[in-house]
Order: C-alpha cells, then structure tokens, then sequence
C-alpha cells in the first residue's frame, strides 16, 4: 500500500528546496543529502499551505527557489540576486527553527488525493532510479572503453619495446663480431708487416 507524503524543506547552496515524499530518509535520498539534514536541524516537515500544494502537485519531484526568498517553489529556479552582496548567498545548510504542527493544520487532500501523491512520488522515485542506473551504465561503458584503449596502447607499445631490444640484441652482436673480426686483422697485419719489413731490410744490405 502507497504511503502518505508529507512535505520537506531543506536549504541547500543556493536554493531552499522541497519536496513531497512519505519519509525523511526518502527526502535525503532525494535531495542527493550525504548526511541526516534533519537530525542537525537543517531540514523539516514543511506545514506551509502554498509549499504542501507546490509539492503535493509533483510529488517525487525536487521543487526550488532561490535561498533566503519567500517565492514560489518550482522545477526550474534562479539563481540569488544578492549574490555579490555582503558575502554572498550562504552554501550551508540553513537552519531550521523546530517546531511542533500545529494541531489543528487543514487538510490540504483527501485521502484519494494521498494515494494519487504517493504513486506519482513512486513513479518520480522509480524515474530518478532508472536514471541513475543509466548513468552508472554509461560511466562504466566509458570506464570499459578507456580500459579498452589502455590496454591496446600498452600491448603495443610491449610489442615495440621486444621489438627494439631484439634489434638492439643483434646490432649489438654485429658489433662484438666486426671488433673481433678487427682484432683478427690487425694481429694478422702485425705479423705479417713484421715478415715483409725484415725482408726489406736483408734486401737492403
């Protein structure tokens, strides 16, 4: 059975944000909040009339408006105006004043309404998932892919670098052969220039 949405405000970086959704923890998650917003008073249950239909008439959807200002939550919203002005729109999470609901809070749907808000916060939620999936597909299709080229540019430059020793290994012998090839020649000249100038100089008396 579909749980009730209840409404939720948070402040975060330049915008105020709200959503309707049946749990604290289902607001964190979608908010993107890496840590219990409500337990350091950064976030609350939101009693506001015009804030409930605002989120209600989306339920699952991540509704803003700029921090710090009293407009209409929606979709798509500006940025501050004041950014430039006395340090700037703060990046904190705002804090938020706890308080009891009042009691006696009007109805802002009937329970049909109720279960209508919370299969379309179902349906956001199961949207947002499939989503995130993916992405996470995408970023490891590239991550495989980059992997792919890796290990392509490794393997050659591996085989380029067999390649080059097993040239450099038979230049190298090439050379150790001519340089006893060298020394060959020049004890055999040595001898043989030592026959040829002791004949010159019997011949010469």
């Amino acid at each position: 059975m579909a749980r009730k949405l209840k409404t939720y405000e948070t402040s975060l970086g330049f915008f105020d944000l709200a959503i309707a959704a049946p749990s604290m923890k289902a607001a964190l998650d979608a908010w993107g909040a890496d840590s219990n917003l409500f337990h350091q008073g950064a976030a609350k249950q939101s009693e506001d009339p015009e804030v409930v239909a605002a989120t209600m008439a989306k339920p699952g959807v991540v509704l803003k408006r700029p921090v710090g200002s009293n407009g209409h939550f929606k979709e798509q919203a500006e940025l501050p105006r004041n950014l430039a002005g006395d340090g700037g729109a703060k990046k904190a999470a705002r804090k938020f004043p706890s308080r009891k609901p009042q009691k006696h809070a009007k109805k802002t749907a009937d329970e049909g309404d109720d279960r209508k808000a919370a299969l379309a916060f179902e349906k956001a939620q199961a949207r947002r998932e499939r989503e995130r999936a993916k992405e996470e597909a995408a970023l490891r299709k590239e991550r495989e892919r980059r992997q792919i080229n890796i290990d392509q540019a490794q393997s050659a430059l591996d085989a380029a670098r067999r390649r080059h020793d097993q040239d450099a290994s038979g230049i190298q012998s090439k050379i150790e052969h001519l340089e006893k090839q060298s020394r060959a020649e020049e004890a055999r000249w040595g001898e043989e220039r030592s026959k040829l100038e002791a004949a010159l100089r019997r011949a010469r008396g």
